[in-house]
Formats: C-alpha cells, sequence, structure tokens
C-alpha cells in the first residue's frame, strides 16, 4: 500500500481525539487568559463543559456580560507521549461562545475550529465537528505509545525495518510517534531532521485490543524481511 493510498483520520475526527484526550486547555477572552487542567469534558454535539476554575474570573467575566455570553477563544496543544524531536504534533484553537451552566459549570459552544498538523491548516465547521466521533484509540494511545517505546528493542526497532529503505539508511533514531485506528506513525530522525512514517493495519482497529493485534501483524511482517543492515536502538 503505497503512502498516498494509506488511511488515516480526517481533519475533523483528529480534532475530535484531540478534543477527548487532552488533559488541559487555554480559554481566552476580552479580558482573561486561562489555563484549565483537568477541569473540562466534551459532550457529543462538541461542547466543552468546563468546572469553573477556583479563581472565579470567568464566571464574574459572564455575569458581567450584557447578553449573558463571552465571545472567547479555547485552544488546545497536542503533545507526543514520547520524547521525540518538535513533540508538538497538533494545535487545535475553538471560536465560540461562553455562557453559564450552572453554578459551578460553564459550556462554550464551538462555532468553528483550526487544526494544525504536519504544517498544513484545517479549517472546520461545528457540523463537521458534531459529525465526526473521536478515534476508539484516542484515550489509550499515549498509554499504549509509551509502552511500545518501553520495550523498543522488541517491538520499534524490528518495525523499523517496515520504514522505506532511505529512511532507514539515514535514520540515527526511530520513535513510535502516533496511534490510530488505521496504523502506526514512525518518527525516524536524522541529526538534522526527522520523517513520519504510516505503517497501516490490515484492518481498522476498533478497541485497543485489536491494534495490539494489528501491531503484532506488522511486527511479523518485518521480522520476516531482511535486514539493510543495523537500526539504531534508543539511547
Amino acid at each position: 500500500m503505497s503512502a498516498a493510498s494509506c488511511p488515516e483520520p480526517t481533519p475533523a475526527e483528529r480534532a475530535r481525539s484531540v478534543l477527548t484526550a487532552a488533559e488541559s486547555l487555554t480559554v481566552t477572552t476580552h479580558g482573561h487568559r486561562v489555563e484549565l487542567i483537568g477541569l473540562h469534558t466534551v459532550d457529543a454535539a462538541a461542547r466543552l463543559l468546563l468546572n469553573n476554575p477556583p479563581d472565579g474570573h470567568l464566571a464574574a467575566e459572564l455575569a458581567m456580560a450584557p447578553r449573558g455570553d463571552l465571545t472567547a477563544l479555547v485552544e488546545f496543544t497536542d503533545v507526543a507521549p514520547v520524547a521525540v524531536r518538535e513533540r508538538v504534533r497538533a494545535r487545535l484553537t475553538l471560536g465560540g461562545r461562553l455562557t453559564v451552566l450552572g453554578p459551578k459549570a460553564l459550556v462554550f459552544h464551538p462555532a468553528r475550529a483550526v487544526l494544525t498538523e504536519n504544517d498544513r491548516t484545517a479549517v472546520l465547521g461545528l457540523d463537521e465537528l458534531a459529525h465526526s466521533s473521536p478515534d476508539p484509540l484516542a484515550t489509550h494511545e499515549a498509554e499504549m505509545l509509551a509502552r511500545l517505546d518501553a520495550a523498543h528493542s522488541d517491538t520499534v526497532a524490528p518495525l523499523a525495518r517496515l520504514l522505506p529503505a532511505k529512511r532507514q539508511l539515514g535514520a540515527c533514531e526511530v520513535r513510535p510517534l502516533r496511534l490510530d485506528r488505521h496504523g502506526l506513525v514512525l518518527r525516524s530522525q536524522t541529526p538534522d531532521s526527522h520523517h513520519d512514517t504510516r505503517l497501516p493495519f490490515a484492518t481498522a482497529a476498533t478497541h485497543p485490543g485489536e491494534a495490539v493485534r494489528q501491531i503484532h501483524i506488522l511486527l511479523a511482517r518485518a521480522t520476516a524481511r531482511p535486514r539493510r543492515r543495523r537500526l539504531p536502538t534508543r539511547s
């Protein structure tokens, strides 16, 4: 399967995955910029339910808003769970309005989204977000990538044999970067650059157990290939 034909999540699906897996976000209004850690959830319509931060700045600003809502930006940064060069994988910015949900909660109603990753920017409408679902591995990805990296010599090093020859020969290090239902992305790093290669699964994984099985299939393919040279191991 060529790189061009490898299936991968759509920008809207990636945005929903970032929303679902993120531990923190930043809310910016006309008067404040507040970082929230572990204080939000996402509903089926892609609305963000925010626990009111302890300092109460957002609630106070809302209380003074003439129409009872505030124009706001909500920003997410998707960071690779494994130590690689340029760890920021994506940035997601939502524009919309913030309202009061209850005495201790706020709700953010997104109207648009901008997803930036791989040097590309996608502008998404509310319908695209609402009608897309997060990847089924989104909340498990960080742990699964960390486990792959911890067992580098038994997993990532053999899988690196599936990389194109030019990526193998020039690499001083290969690390797992991304995992979704369609496959695993490895980052091959040279002293002054890096390249990302998707290893597609034979069939899409609908849960972590199926993803593990698909990784084992990739490993079987990799170990059946002759080695081009000794591939770099993790330092």
